[in-house]
This record gives C-alpha cells, sequence and structure tokens, in this order.
C-alpha cells in the first residue's frame, strides 16, 4: 500500500522476513524485515537496506566535544579541574564512550599527572611529561574506552597535578579537546 487513506497521513511498507519478501516486487517498493529490523527498498534489481530501527553495534551514535584555550597551571599534588569537559546522554545502557582528549603541556623542571574523569570516578590517568630540561613542552593524547551503564547525561572531566616544578596544561592558549563518541554495544 502506499499513503493510507484511513485518516493516518503516512507512508505505510509491506512487513515480512527477508526469506518471505515479495517474489515479484516493483521498483520503489518498501519492506519491513521483522528478523532483520531493517527497512529495505527495491532499486529494480535488488533489495537495498536504507534504515536500521536499532543500531547495530559498533555504529557511532553520536559524538559531543568540549574545548579550553586558556592555560591552567600551578596545580597542587593533588588533582585540580582543567576546565576541559563534555557531557553526552548515551541512548542506551548498552553503549560504550570513546573518550578522547587532545592538550598542550608545558614544564619548568617539573612532572605532571593527567586524569580522565567520569562524574567523580577517575577512568583514566596517564604521566605525559617528566624532568627533561631539553623537552619543557609537548602535546599528548589519550584514548579510553568507557561502559557507563547509564541513559542520564554524563560528564566526562580532565584532571591535572604536579610533582615537583612547574606543570602547565593547555600551554600558550592552544586549543585542547575532549571528543566523547557514543558506540553502539
Amino acid at each position: 500500500m502506499a499513503i493510507s487513506s484511513n485518516g493516518v497521513a503516512g507512508l505505510r511498507t509491506g512487513v515480512c522476513t527477508s526469506s518471505t519478501r515479495p517474489s515479484g516486487p516493483y521498483e520503489g517498493q518498501m519492506i519491513y524485515e521483522t528478523d532483520t529490523d531493517m527497512v529495505a527498498v527495491w532499486n529494480g534489481t535488488a533489495w537495498r537496506y536504507i534504515a536500521a530501527t536499532t543500531a547495530t553495534s559498533g555504529t557511532v551514535l553520536q559524538v559531543v566535544q568540549g574545548t579550553l584555550s586558556t592555560q591552567i597551571g600551578g596545580a597542587g599534588s593533588s588533582y585540580s579541574d582543567t576546565g576541559l569537559a563534555a557531557t553526552i546522554t548515551p541512548k542506551s545502557t548498552s553503549s560504550k564512550i570513546l573518550v578522547t582528549i587532545s592538550f598542550a603541556w608545558y614544564h619548568t623542571n617539573g612532572k605532571g599527572d593527567v586524569n580522565i574523569v567520569r562524574g567523580a570516578t577517575q577512568i583514566a590517568e596517564t604521566n605525559p611529561v617528566g624532568v627533561d630540561a631539553s623537552n619543557p613542552s609537548g602535546f599528548c593524547s589519550m584514548t579510553y574506552l568507557d561502559s557507563p551503564s547509564t541513559t542520564s547525561a554524563t560528564t566526562y572531566k580532565v584532571q591535572y597535578r604536579t610533582s615537583g616544578g612547574g606543570f602547565y596544561f593547555a600551554h600558550a592558549s592552544r586549543t585542547n579537546t575532549i571528543v566523547l563518541q557514543e558506540i553502539a554495544g
């Protein structure tokens, strides 16, 4: 059937399974397959899937980004927030969140640690710099695949600390990023 005439406007597709598709389809005919959870259209020579009602595992469902361009320095031996953060609301509790951060740093004969936090929980930590006077600045990236098991808004943030000397996060006002990608589970 094409457009419904029973007072409800909309396109009505045929419902079948992948093994019971129409034997003589016409070009443009649409079907919904109950066994694959997919919508397909006959293009004149083959059935072509056009949409899935449920995302397949590994599909990127959404991407959120946060940025920071202000240099931060002088943190003590305890972790402090950098201001680099982003919030994502997962569509499913089975989704994973791929967290990627990229940041510039600078040190004055010091050492710094960087932490990725979900809410108040540390989920990843790195030590991007050591005491090395010949290499006082650089750029670092971190990636972590998280399983938050929630459909509530979830904030990820970056923290840092120093241990000896000075360590500066987001050096020279370069743009530093946190990217959150929801991956269907």
